[in-house]
């Protein structure tokens, strides 16, 4: 499994890490041992909403060459669903398995029409921004419509990491990341379609 995480200026940082720091899990797995991940931009480094600075590990690369492509979500998702050159890469995405985000990393997804005919979800503040770009916006904190699976606010990126390890490798395996992070929480509000 090839993981391409997306990163971008304005980006919130606690959605990537929410999520980076429970997939990266994955190797621990028989099933996903061979997983391997890029952090991808359009720059050598981002800068997020704060102002911390991240280097990129691989710059523009075509994210067809992925299993999975995760976008984190933050106020550069506003300006960004509206930049052609950046909307055109995340197009360059259609052929990876998993298209997966969190907060208003969903909004990306839509402005590449991903999302059309699709239910999906972002930060409860922001629905109405997701609305135009797919068939129903849930009110729930994970939903997964075929192989597009979005999640609500900054803080569900640590249940949306937790519920890709399930899926990928299995309901043990999520459970012993729960238990190695410390993290005693149940997962709500999540919506299959």
């Amino acid at each position: 499994m090839r993981i391409a995480l997306v990163l971008f200026d304005g980006v919130t940082f606690l959605d990537f890490v929410g999520f980076y720091d429970v997939i990266y899990r994955l190797r621990q797995f028989e099933p996903t041992k061979d997983t391997t991940w890029d952090i991808c931009g359009l720059t050598e480094e981002v800068t997020d909403e704060l102002g911390m600075r991240v280097r990129v590990n691989v710059i523009r690369p075509d994210l067809s060459a992925y299993d999975l492509v995760f976008i984190p979500g933050g106020m550069g998702t506003r300006k960004l669903r509206e930049d052609v050159d950046f909307i055109d890469w995340i197009r360059t995405a259609e052929s990876a398995e998993f298209k997966v985000s969190v907060c208003t990393g969903s909004l990306l997804w839509g402005a590449a029409g991903f999302l059309k005919g699709r239910k999906a979800t972002t930060h409860p503040n922001v629905y109405d921004l997701l609305q135009p770009y797919c068939e129903e916006v849930v009110h729930a904190r994970i939903v997964k419509d075929g192989h597009f699976i979005t999640a609500g606010g900054v803080a569900t990126s640590i249940d949306l990491g937790v519920y890709v390890i399930e899926l990928l490798a299995g309901a043990e395996a999520a459970q012993l990341v729960k238990r190695q992070i410390d993290y005693p929480y149940q997962a709500a509000g999540i919506v299959e379609v």
